[in-house]
């Protein structure tokens, strides 16, 4: 079914600001998107895979992460890091406000990786999350793979669902099988073929089976 977009505003601090997709059939289930560290909400792969989650039943909330909403381009200082992680708490706070069921926290590259540390860090008061969702997580910079950012790894203990490019130059395949584990939790790995870090959503181009296999590997994951 169908979903309708609004623009999405809460004023905690840090503020939450995004796009709302609101499904014509809800299934009580919310899902918090937030983008990668050159992008925003407005990304063609968090709009596509908005649609496809609101179209199965999910409030999906793609959201603008601090660092972002305090200037419009440019990747996150050294600094952001911790704001982002407590402006995705409070999306989660917003979402609960809205939907009964369970929460879900997703991102693509620096997004994923906050979401994944706002999971594994012990957060008073957080809501809970019950699975997350990382597009092309950013495993090391390019060409640097003695930096790997998988400290607080071995902490998460929330189900994570991963989707990875083969030819994603901030982590192959072998380094991610590796790193996960690392991870306590249940983990379930989709590789997209041929894929760079956008994940084949490249300015104005897309790929149009992405969102859908995204959807039913993380459902299927879900329900392992």
């Amino acid at each position: 079914m169908p979903a309708s977009i609004r623009e999405f505003a809460d004023n905690a601090d840090p503020k939450v600001r995004g796009y709302l997709h609101v499904p014509d059939s809800p299934n009580g289930d919310a899902l918090v998107l937030s983008h990668g560290a050159g992008s925003n909400a407005q990304s063609p792969l968090l709009i596509a895979l908005g649609e496809t989650f609101s179209a199965a039943g999910y409030s999906v909330l793609r959201c603008d992460l601090p660092y972002r909403q305090t200037r419009s381009f440019g990747p996150p200082g050294p600094g952001d890091a911790a704001r982002d992680r407590a402006g995705l708490k409070n999306a989660l706070a917003a979402m609960r406000k809205i939907v009964t069921g369970r929460l879900f926290l997703g991102g693509h590259s620096y997004g994923g990786r906050q979401s994944s540390m706002l999971c594994a860090e012990p957060t008073e008061n957080a809501e809970p999350v019950s699975a997350l969702l990382l597009l092309s997580y950013p495993l090391h910079p390019p060409r640097k793979p003695e930096q790997q950012r998988t400290q607080h790894l071995p902490n998460l203990r929330t189900p994570t669902s991963f989707v990875h490019g083969t030819r994603d130059p901030f982590g192959t395949i072998a380094e991610l099988e590796q790193a996960l584990k690392m991870i306590p939790a249940k983990t379930k790995l989709l590789t997209i073929e041929g894929a760079g870090h956008d994940l084949g959503f490249k300015g104005k181009s897309k790929s149009e089976a992405l969102p859908a296999a995204v959807l039913s590997e993380f459902t299927a994951f879900l329900s392992r």
